[in-house]
């Protein structure tokens, strides 16, 4: 495998309409996850892409695993439990595209992997174990599976990636900072959102990040930063990269898992940051751009033709 990660799938109501979801009467299922919309992300650029996680022997369970099959990713790993129903969320969309969601997950199916279950063999045979920072608020139990996965990675050869993707809607800030930074020291390519370092870190200011950062041997610091783009931390100092400018912002929600996508893509291809970047920021910019968590996710000849390496003839 090029990539696997360890998430939790989820069937996502959108809205039909916008505005407050009180007052939304319609929805569109599909389905969603921070980990599982990176893996469809690096499956249709065309990386060989596995999923570790635990859904419910239901047909919403039936669903997504069919789903992700479909797209190619290796679900070996996916089991369907049974007494667990799979994980339900609610998306709120404005009409700026921004929204809120409102989660349903417990009891989760992810409770059912505990750290001694952790497939070593699966994980071993991986370039990059994904990992983000949704799948440990979920529970207590998810927190010390990442901690020995990513331990494994390590003791293996294994990069591992970590996105933080806080989300105070399932743990407090404290819970989130003491579990991510317990993270720090295994993770080899770091792709955070600006607030989430000011967060983790509990400064605003750049260089006591810079400071905090240092004392960890990370060999790819990220920082991403929605619409205005992106910044790689080299020698100290931000690289920056302009994002794309988009015309009509449909849906923000799995932009941050686009550019995960593309930014590991390019990590695998061995380009230079410069290029890394702006193939990610790229990536991010057409997601916004379409409702879904991962509809907008596009495929490698895409990407190419928004970049104007590929010439497509659409009559």
């Amino acid at each position: 495998m090029d990539i696997i990660s360890i998430g939790d799938g989820l069937i996502t109501f959108d809205p039909v309409s916008k505005g407050p979801l009180r007052f939304v009467n319609q929805f569109e299922r599909k389905i969603g996850g921070a980990e599982l919309n990176v893996l469809i992300g690096c499956a249709r650029l065309g990386l060989k892409t596995g999923w570790i996680s635990r859904l419910g022997k239901d047909e919403f369970g039936r669903h997504i695993v069919n789903t992700v099959r479909g797209e190619g990713i290796d679900v070996g790993e996916v089991i369907l439990e049974e007494g667990y129903p799979t994980s339900l969320n609610f998306k709120e969309v404005q009409e700026s595209g921004a929204g809120k969601t409102f989660y349903y997950r417990h009891k989760s199916p992810t409770e059912t992997i505990t750290p001694d279950l952790l497939p070593v063999g699966y994980i071993k045979s991986s370039k990059i174990l994904h990992v983000t920072g949704v799948y440990p608020a979920i529970n207590q139990n998810n927190r010390d599976v990442i901690l020995k996965a990513i331990q494994i990675a390590k003791e293996n050869g294994v990069k591992v990636s970590f996105d933080p993707n806080i989300r105070l809607r399932l743990w407090t800030e404290e819970e989130a900072r003491e579990t991510i930074i317990s993270y720090l020291p295994y993770v080899d390519y770091l792709l955070a959102g600006k607030e989430e370092l000011e967060l983790i870190f509990q400064t605003t200011k750049t260089e006591e990040i810079i400071q905090e950062l240092s004392h960890y041997s990370f060999e790819k610091i990220v920082m991403k930063d929605g619409e205005n783009g992106a910044s790689v931390l080299l020698d100290g100092k931000w690289f920056h990269s302009k994002a794309p400018k988009v015309v009509k912002v449909v849906d923000t929600v799995g932009a941050g898992d686009g550019f995960d996508a593309g930014f590991l893509y390019g990590v695998l291809q061995n380009w230079p940051i410069e290029k890394t970047l702006e193939f990610a920021n790229t990536i991010g910019s057409m997601v916004v751009q379409v409702s879904g968590d991962n509809e907008g996710l596009p495929y490698l000849e895409e990407v190419q033709a928004k970049l104007g390496l590929l010439n497509v003839i659409e009559r």
